[in-house]
């Protein structure tokens, strides 16, 4: 009896999806006929309009265009201007990145010729201010300075971490001894 029943179901579901297939069937066939008719009718329509159908469509096409050329400037204006922040942004760290460096490279370089005794721009001032103090010096007790050609001797190379100070007074210059004439010897032929 299950069995009937179950078949009698079965029977039922297919008779009622048959059904329904045949509805949407015909559903979808009025569809597409409505279509087909509505195309054909714009058709009539458009051929019985001509040229204003076709100077209107091109209107509106316009109007899209640049509606769209609008919308797509403004999206591109704005990624520009997010990228010349980021450009400028990128840079600015680019630069403090290089004063950084260079201020690094500047100290090392100065301490590297700190320890090889090169004297500084602020040790070469001291001394220049010092030589001009003592030629004031000079030329308050009448005296002229002497202009020196060449200096004698180098002087040593002080570091650059000492600070100036006083210059020893210059050796006098020794007298010229009168040159010695060597004994020459003249030597006589033996006498055989």
């Amino acid at each position: 009896m299950v069995k009937k029943l179950k078949a009698m179901a079965e029977k039922q579901a297919a008779a009622a999806a048959q059904m329904l297939d045949s509805q949407l069937a015909g559903t979808i066939r009025d569809s597409a006929q409505q279509i087909w008719l509505a195309g054909l009718g714009a058709f009539s329509k458009a051929q019985g309009q001509g040229n204003s159908v076709f100077e209107t469509l091109v209107s509106q096409g316009l109007q899209l265009q640049k509606k769209t050329q609008g919308m797509a400037e403004d999206a591109v204006n704005a990624v520009s201007g997010r990228m010349t922040a980021m450009a400028q942004e990128v840079g600015g760290k680019a630069n403090a990145s290089w004063d950084k460096l260079e201020a690094i490279f500047e100290q090392r370089t100065a301490k590297a010729m700190g320890r090889l005794g090169v004297p500084t721009a602020a040790d070469m001032a001291a001394l220049s201010d010092r030589l001009e103090a003592l030629e004031a010096a000079i030329a308050a007790l009448g005296a002229k300075p002497a202009v020196a050609k060449k200096p004698a001797r180098k002087a040593a190379v002080r570091p650059a971490s000492k600070a100036v100070t006083a210059m020893p007074a210059a050796p006098a210059a020794p007298a010229k001894a009168p040159a010695r004439k060597a004994a020459s010897r003249s030597r006589k032929p033996a006498a055989a």
